[in-house]
């Protein structure tokens, strides 16, 4: 028999992945897409989801054509997608019937403070954990509804899908079968009951959400049935493995005891806790989420959630051209002049954990005129660390352990100023990992259990490299202490509503 390979989706905001592992852990090939993101108005983020449809479809095709192995030679595969990201589609034609609405998106800010005004928000964190926020994907399904030409009249004849983007693959990957998400997705979109794992009717009457339109809840490792034959050159491939990407990256990094905690900084950043098989209730401003489901054992999480993270970088090198490669900062960091504090919040679409005002705005604070492009650059990758730091006190706060052990993945991993500056803030130690792709690792990982391609036991990472604080705790609180004053004018800034002819 061919030698055989786990077959990873990793469909993140502004890339898909396909990634191929073999039983040793190792990551054997990989191929990549950029997807495109719109921005249609100031602080709406949205995606065509029969695009991402087209992107899956490229790197599956891409990475069999690359690899060289054959469809067959594919055991199983793991999905895991970015979360809260929301798409409708016509039951009968199989299209979207709109722009998929990003998990970043605020353009559902009036459904939810009017949410708010109507005393559901203790409900709502008591039901699902979360809390009423144009992040989750209630929100973005009654905006839906709403502004979509039809939308209500097709939602009520049952005619209409709605999926985050785990179950829209699945529903195209499996030739319009299996319209199903993972109870690590369903966690997120602020209809699902964390107890019972199930639709919670009181919240869908609440937000006027027919259930119809609803995919079913499953586990997070399990067979759910094969690929249509055409996408994989006449094959049926199990698929069996759908997980939200933090979930999947806590997973990847092999978080699998009550305490571990990983931070993954990507488009957005996110720490994890494992919580074991307890929900634990944050008090300070933190998120209690499903993990996974394996059987019939639910894993739960503690999260703080952070909208912008490493997409700093890009906007650094897109809009304020400060340097053409990305490589280049931890260097351009590095050389920065000594100076008063520089801060940048990058609060573009608002203040996520443990904050939550998605009416705070971005800025610079400490300019002077000795700032350079050394020290903005600088203020970029450490806003990445303050924020981290926000949510990693936060969880230690709610969960009563002190947290020793950092363990970190996504693309801004590679920046040696960042890990550094990160182990000093919060006074722990960063482990890196020679596998760079956690995510689809996880993904990958989940999917291997389900059909016994490995046992727990098996499951192993290399660490590449343990970065420890070189400097003294005294010294980075002070520092800790101006990025809040910082984020403290970035909350008292008030936009002044201005009028078509410009005037106020």
């Amino acid at each position: 028999m061919d030698k055989q390979y786990i077959l990873a989706i990793d469909h993140g905001t502004t890339s898909t992945r396909a990634i191929l592992f073999d039983h040793e852990c190792n990551m054997v090939d990989i191929v990549q897409k950029e997807g495109k993101v719109e921005y249609p108005k100031s602080g709406w983020v949205e995606q065509d989801a029969l695009a991402v449809w087209l992107d899956i479809l490229y790197v599956i095709a891409g990475i069999i054509n690359k690899s060289g192995i054959k469809p067959d030679q594919v055991a199983a595969i793991g999905i895991s997608n970015q979360r809260e990201t929301s798409v409708l589609w016509d039951k009968k034609t199989g299209l979207p019937i709109g722009k998929a609405i990003v998990w970043q998106s605020r353009q559902t800010s009036e459904i939810c403070d009017r949410w708010k005004e109507e005393g559901l928000e203790e409900m709502v964190r008591q039901k699902t954990g979360l809390r009423i926020d144009p992040y989750f994907s209630a929100s973005k399904i009654a905006w839906m509804l709403e502004n979509i030409e039809g939308a209500r009249e097709k939602a009520e004849n049952g005619d209409l899908m709605f999926g985050t983007m785990d179950s829209w693959i699945v529903w195209n990957l499996s030739g319009e079968e299996r319209h199903i998400t993972d109870v690590s997705n369903a966690s997120r979109t602020l209809l699902c009951n964390i107890e019972t794992l199930e639709w919670d009717d009181e919240l869908l009457e609440a937000f006027h959400i027919p259930k119809t339109i609803l995919p079913e809840i499953v586990p997070t490792s399990f067979n759910y049935g094969t690929t249509a034959p055409y996408h994989f050159f006449g094959s049926r491939i199990p698929i069996c493995s759908m997980v939200g990407d933090q979930q999947a990256a806590l997973f990847g990094q092999l978080c699998l005891e009550k305490g571990m905690v990983k931070n993954t900084y990507g488009t957005g950043g996110f720490l994890l806790m494992n919580t074991g098989d307890k929900i634990v209730r944050s008090k300070n401003g933190l998120l209690s989420t499903v993990a996974w489901k394996i059987g019939d054992h639910v894993t739960y999480a503690l999260e703080g959630s952070i909208f912008v993270s490493g997409s700093i970088m890009k906007w650094m090198r897109d809009e304020l051209q400060l340097f053409d490669d990305v490589k280049v900062t931890s260097q351009m960091a590095n050389n920065a002049k000594a100076q008063d504090d520089l801060f940048i919040v990058p609060a573009f679409v608002g203040l996520g954990a443990p904050y939550w005002d998605d009416k705070a705005k971005a800025s610079i604070v400490g300019l002077t005129l000795g700032s350079n492009r050394n020290q903005i650059v600088k203020a970029g990758i450490e806003s990445m660390a303050y924020q981290a730091k926000d949510v990693m006190d936060a969880m230690e706060k709610d969960s009563n352990l002190k947290i020793s052990k950092l363990k970190v993945d996504g693309g801004a991993t590679s920046n040696d100023y960042l890990l550094q500056f990160q182990a000093n803030l919060c006074q722990c130690a960063l482990e890196r990992f020679k596998v760079t792709e956690l995510t689809a690792l996880g993904a990958a990982f989940l999917a291997g259990l389900a059909i016994g391609y490995w046992k727990l036991e098996n499951l192993k990472i290399e660490i590449d490299q343990t970065f420890e604080p070189n400097k003294k705790k005294e010294e980075m609180d002070l520092h800790f202490e101006n990025w809040h004053r910082a984020i403290a004018s970035c909350q008292a800034f008030k936009p002044v509503q201005v009028e078509g002819n410009g005037h106020v």
